[in-house]
């Protein structure tokens, strides 16, 4: 111990505090705890017991619910009807399908679908015959046969009792659960069969018994034992199965000459029993080891309480000796006396903090973009809590707003460096100009070097809204020009008062930006100002039209929708005779057939295309072409969704294959596949379930992990080899993650 220590005032206050606070309790609470153990302990451990079996059945009835909940969905998926499952194109899609409905639950082993009086069995793995299936799956009490009947006539939940599978020349202990298919009903025509280790159901009843003696098991609602769980106790099956009819609760019983306490519970949702059975003896057994430990303890009270207050006190005041020494510049000259373990805790949660820390701050602004993409998507503000908002330093607070889009396209900045491009980044999370009275967001598309805005501002009734918004407009252009060189493209939506109509703006932003004059990159187009012919009376708006158009190609229904009750009711007008409200109607429906062409979904819609225009009345029109409008947002999002996934595989496999690359980032991989890094890092992590940074971690390392037990390199060779420039930083990630260093890893597996 430190001399110091016995310097400091503050040291012997906390000596004093902790022996008066250690002595005086231990006194008293010794004498309490013996004279209350005897009377409460007993009760204790099976209240305990009692609520550790309450839990467990909740556990394992939620589970069972999962699969109840799998098998209907099985039941109603298209892709697992009879006519799919043999069809010999789309098989692979209901083998996909199952695989997907086995990872929904992670107490399925194996899942198979069989049909009523059908030779084949499918599964997650591929389809077999019943008689493949058989040999695959070899059960040693239970004959194929008995399982084919079962899988053809049962028609309400089985569950077999664990039994041995010969599988892939292993044996493996396991329950089989059969669900009908589709559940609850009389008819069944099909049958969900689950293979669950029993590993994954005695896993939740391993810690019911802790330190006791006993065995825990569980019973169906046909007195069979599904599992159990033997601590040192054995006993008879027969005395077993007469504690089944035990009523639920805590129970004393003799079996076998000893008195043992019973503690069941019973499922409502199917009937099982939970139950323990343990020794009595061992309750007072432990009384007397608490008695010897009391008297023991009041034996040495004094000594061992005055040790401990000296070693609380020394640890009470290190980290204040720790603050001191770095307030005074002195904290060098401690560096060596301060390492020992004493400090390690505070260390670690000093690590732990800085490494939570620095993973907020680099998934905030990618969380931030996401937020404002949805506003973009949907519009509205009013839904989100106003924590988010304040987390985010969100403050919508302007009467009026737009957005902008802006991009470079082909005139893309591409000698803008990756500080350069974080630097503009950063610039535009927000914007202020106070002389304009308006503020506002930036926000990463999909595309690279493409961004929107969401622009806020004050109305001036001395000044025009549309010079306002030209003003501010060309003021964001000026600030993006002090980064880059290259002029951009920009497009403008219309202002709007509502939050609701953001996502409005948004599209005419878009579609003004896409409008805009090829091989002018500098352009700034506005959607209220858009070019277009001579309109007569009798035909709808071209900018109405092609705001529906660009509506369509990002799937917002919200305001494709409105777009096409804005057109029928030009359709409204008294004068209009039915053969031109006819003919008018045909430029709504070319629109959407023209954007469904663009967008590769034009045969499917082909057919409904005739009912529409003959619509006995404009309402059956309207909800006629709502419908079809709905149907190509549909398929644009569907589309959108698998481009999304095929765009992510490929994302997965390349950083699957450069991992070991120094230079690889979140930035580089963006920029590799054209889309924004933003986009990369919420997708990557919605694709792995991880994020970008830990994924590459373990990816370099298992490759480390591997190459210290395969090759005699170097340490420092193989972590430069995996792309990972800091080899002192590595060791200590490394040790962090595995316990030990890579030098001892490598003695431990060689």
């Amino acid at each position: 111990m430190k001399r110091s220590y016995f310097k400091s005032r503050l040291f012997w206050k906390y000596f004093g505090s902790y022996l008066f606070i250690l002595l005086i309790p231990l006194i008293f609470m010794t004498v309490v705890i013996y004279e209350s153990a005897v009377k409460n302990l007993r009760a204790q451990i099976e209240r305990s017991h009692l609520d550790q079996l309450t839990q467990t059945k909740e556990m394992v009835d939620g589970r069972m619910k999962e699969l109840h909940d799998i098998a209907s969905r099985i039941s109603y998926d298209n892709r697992l009807t009879p006519y799919w499952v043999h069809h010999p194109y789309f098989s692979s899609e209901a083998i996909k399908a199952l695989d997907q409905y086995k990872a929904a639950s992670s107490i399925i082993d194996e899942i198979f679908l069989y049909f009523h009086q059908d030779d084949k069995i499918y599964s997650s793995s591929g389809m077999y015959s019943f008689d493949v299936f058989a040999n695959l799956f070899r059960y040693e009490n239970r004959k194929k046969e008995a399982i084919y009947r079962d899988l053809n006539h049962i028609e309400k939940p089985t569950i077999y009792p664990s039994d041995q599978i010969n599988r892939k020349y292993a044996k493996h202990s396991m329950l089989t659960y059969l669900v009908p298919i589709t559940p609850g009903s009389t008819h069944p025509h099909g049958t969900i069969m689950y293979l669950i280790k029993e590993s994954a159901v005695t896993g939740l009843i391993n810690s019911i018994l802790g330190n006791y003696q006993g065995l825990t098991l569980i019973f169906d609602n046909n007195r069979n034992i599904l599992t159990s769980n033997f601590q040192g106790e054995a006993i008879d099956e027969s005395d077993l199965r007469l504690l089944y009819e035990l009523p639920p609760g805590i129970h004393s019983r003799v079996i076998a000459d000893t008195r043992h306490s019973v503690v069941s519970v019973r499922s409502e949702n199917n009937g099982w029993t939970y139950m323990t059975i343990m020794p009595s003896a061992q309750f007072f057994s432990t009384v007397f080891h608490i008695q010897s430990l009391v008297a023991i303890l009041f034996a040495v009270a004094v000594a061992v309480g005055a040790a401990i207050s000296v070693l609380m006190a020394r640890m009470q005041y290190e980290p204040v000796s720790t603050l001191t020494a770095l307030a005074t510049h002195t904290i060098r000259g401690s560096e060596k006396e301060a390492s020992g373990d004493s400090g390690s805790e505070w260390d670690r949660i000093r690590a732990a903090l800085q490494e939570y820390s620095s993973r907020v701050d680099l998934q905030e602004p990618y969380a931030r973009n996401h937020l404002l993409s949805l506003l973009l998507k949907y519009g509205s503000i009013r839904h989100l809590p106003g924590e988010l908002l304040t987390a985010f330093d969100l403050r919508f607070d302007h009467p009026l707003h737009f957005v902008m889009v802006i991009g470079w396209g082909e005139h893309r900045p591409s000698h803008v460096n990756m500080p350069e491009r974080h630097e503009m980044m950063q610039m535009m999370t927000r914007i202020e100009f106070p002389e304009l009275a308006a503020a506002g967001y930036g926000v990463e598309l999909t595309q690279i070097d493409q961004v929107a805005f969401i622009i806020g501002f004050h109305p001036d009734p001395s000044q025009d809204e549309r010079v306002r918004m030209r003003n501010i407009v060309e003021a964001v252009r000026e600030n993006l020009l002090e980064f880059v060189d290259a002029a951009p493209r920009i497009g403008v939506g219309t202002c709007y008062p509502s939050p609701d109509q953001w996502n409005q703006s948004y599209i005419e932003a878009y579609t003004a930006f896409e409008m805009s004059v090829p091989g002018n990159p500098a352009a700034v187009t506005y959607f209220d100002q858009l070019p277009h012919p001579a309109e007569h009376v009798y035909w709808i708006p071209n900018q109405l039209l092609m705001k529906l158009s660009q509506s369509l190609k990002q799937g917002s229904f919200e305001v494709a929708s409105e777009m096409i009750r804005s057109a029928v009711r030009f359709l409204h007008a008294p004068d209009y005779s039915p053969m031109l409200k006819r003919c008018i109607s045909f430029d709504i429906l070319n629109t959407l057939l023209k954007t469904a062409a663009e967008l590769g979904s034009q045969h499917s819609l082909h057919d409904q295309a005739p009912g529409v225009v003959f619509s006995p009345s404009l309402e059956e029109l309207e909800r006629n072409l709502l419908k079809l409008a709905s149907d190509i947002c549909d398929q644009v999002v569907a589309k959108q969704r698998q481009q999304e996934q095929s765009l992510m595989d490929r994302i997965v496999d390349y950083v699957d294959r450069h991992f070991t690359d120094h230079m690889l980032s979140l930035e580089s991989v963006a920029f590799a596949f054209s889309v924004s890094p933003s986009h990369v890092s919420r997708s990557f992590k919605e694709k792995t379930g991880v994020n970008f940074s830990q994924y590459v971690w373990q990816k370099r390392l298992d490759e480390v992990k591997r190459r210290l037990i395969a090759t005699d390199d170097p340490l420092k060779d193989i972590i430069a080899q995996v792309g990972y420039l800091d080899a002192p930083n590595f060791i200590r990630k490394f040790k962090k993650a595995i316990g030990c260093t890579p030098g001892q890893y490598r003695k431990m597996h060689t």
